[in-house]
């Protein structure tokens, strides 16, 4: 079907295939594939700030669930009823409901909005030419229930980094068709920093690039993080190789924002981590502890 539309930027075109029985097309391209690969998610449409568009799931830009549209989650159920191995891609920019793709299909690849080459670059993953080495940048929840409403402007609750529930996918997770491995966390303190060292190693059968991500646990201190990402270093290993990565903390980084607006850093406990992805998500990670016994106040 073609249509134009016009828009304060011109004319756009259009074209858009119509299925009188999506389901019936299904059930006849499975019966001739090995695996079934589902491309579903949102457009920017949808999206976009302050959106006129008003559909179930938005309202004025803002989202009012973070499920996939009804019929595209029909479309999923209908598909993973036939059987076949089943690849959920989503193209999307702001976080979906995952949940029930990562509880029935056997692999699932975050687009995004990936321009004209998004098929190539899928088809280079899913095909095993290309290594997949992306991190979230972003906390992907299961339902709005698990946040605070629009218009409550307090962090509790809020990103990673004040999130305290159980995400669908934590920020910073990410999948390799490689493994990697990490040696203990050494922790030196000078005047003003604190540098953290760690080995990674390429324990799997081929080459990849790893994202050593290092997160900071803070003291119990009114305005202080769960826990933030204070560093990332991308590394590209082969079979077996390994690499040392050195993160050097500034008294910035090893800082918090009092409920004042006051930044400082706090004394007490904190913690380093270094892995794969955030501590205590079931990735590969090495932690190690220290202290600082006395507070600094910094500039704002």
């Amino acid at each position: 079907m073609f249509r134009s539309s016009h828009a304060l930027s011109g004319v756009n075109l259009v074209w858009k295939r119509v299925a009188d029985d999506p389901a019936a097309e299904l059930k006849k391209a499975a019966a001739q594939a090995d695996v079934l690969v589902a491309v579903v998610g949102l457009t920017s449409d949808l999206e976009a700030e302050e959106s006129p568009v008003e559909v179930p799931g938005f309202k004025g830009g803002d989202k009012t669930t973070l499920d996939l549209p009804p019929d595209q989650q029909k479309l999923l159920e209908q598909a993973k009823a036939l059987g076949k191995p089943l690849v959920v891609v989503t193209m999307n920019g702001s976080p979906v409901n995952l949940a029930w793709a990562k509880d029935n299909a056997s692999a699932i690849v975050e687009a995004w909005y990936p321009g004209q080459s998004g098929g190539l670059a899928v088809a280079n993953l899913l095909s095993g030419k290309t290594n997949p080495s992306g991190r979230l940048p972003l906390t992907f929840y299961r339902s709005i229930d698990d946040l605070p409403p629009f218009g409550d402007y307090a962090m509790a609750g809020r990103t990673y980094r004040y999130f305290t529930g159980e995400p669908v996918y934590p920020f910073g997770f990410g999948l390799s068709y490689t493994r990697y491995d990490y040696a203990p966390v050494t922790v030196e303190r000078t005047d003003q920093s604190v540098r953290v060292t760690t080995t990674v190693r390429n324990v799997g059968a081929r080459a990849g690039e790893e994202v050593a991500q290092l997160y900071l646990n803070f003291p119990d201190t009114p305005g202080a993080p769960r826990v933030a990402l204070r560093g990332f270093q991308r590394v590209a290993l082969k079979p077996g190789e390994a690499r040392k990565v050195t993160f050097t903390l500034s008294p910035r980084d090893l800082s918090s924002v009092t409920p004042e607006g006051d930044r400082r850093v706090a004394a007490g406990a904190y913690r380093v981590s270094i892995g794969s992805g955030q501590p205590g998500t079931g990735v590969p990670s090495q932690s190690a502890p220290f202290s600082i016994d006395a507070p600094v106040a910094l500039a704002k």
